[in-house]
């Protein structure tokens, strides 16, 4: 039997985008031991609180840019996309099931100009990664490289214990380069 229009509405007024995340998500686990709070205080001398119209919070920006990182989304465009469409990216970003999602071109210029020549990237992210080692969410004990042109050695008494350095300049410097392609591929001036 076909419902009526009233009757599909009312069944959708009952559904919460909480629900419609899996409780056993890896969102749900950052978000339970990562605290976002931090970057509140962090951005606060990069905005003007009474002038322009109100902005996106730095929060959801972050963690868009987060997002982005986490699971390796080089676009600006492409991440808008995809927390378009994706319910547990939504939920991590605060969004409800109808909030409109940021422009990749407010991630954009707010990335190439009002935190150009900040460390503010690299800040955000390194509280990010002592809130994650705390938590023990990441341990550095796993490394994972493409060894197609390396020879085999499967000594597992013989090994390099090294410590890797990661920073965010280059993903800032991979979304960069996406924005210059894609307003080379659309015909605008870089």
């Amino acid at each position: 039997m076909l419902r009526s229009n009233r009757e599909k509405q009312q069944a959708y007024e009952f559904v919460s985008i909480e629900d419609l995340v899996p409780q056993d998500h890896l969102l749900r686990k950052v978000d339970k031991y990562i605290d976002f709070s931090f970057i509140d205080e962090k951005v606060k001398p990069l905005y003007c609180s009474d002038n322009g119209r109100p902005a996106i919070d730095p929060v959801v920006l972050f963690k868009m840019i987060f997002l982005g990182y986490f699971y390796g989304i080089r676009s600006e465009r492409q991440l808008e996309r995809e927390v378009q469409t994706n319910l547990a990216y939504r939920w991590f970003l605060g969004l409800g099931l109808t909030d409109k999602v940021p422009d990749h071109s407010t991630l954009s210029w707010n990335r190439r100009t009002r935190f150009k020549d900040t460390n503010i990237f690299q800040d955000i992210f390194d509280e990010i990664v002592l809130q994650a080692i705390s938590h023990r969410m990441v341990g550095g004990r796993v490394l994972v490289s493409d060894s197609t042109h390396v020879k085999a050695n499967a000594n597992k008494h013989q090994y390099t214990k090294q410590q890797v350095l990661q920073n965010t300049k280059d993903y800032v410097d991979e979304l960069n380069a996406a924005v210059e392609a894609d307003r080379k591929n659309h015909g605008k001036k870089p």
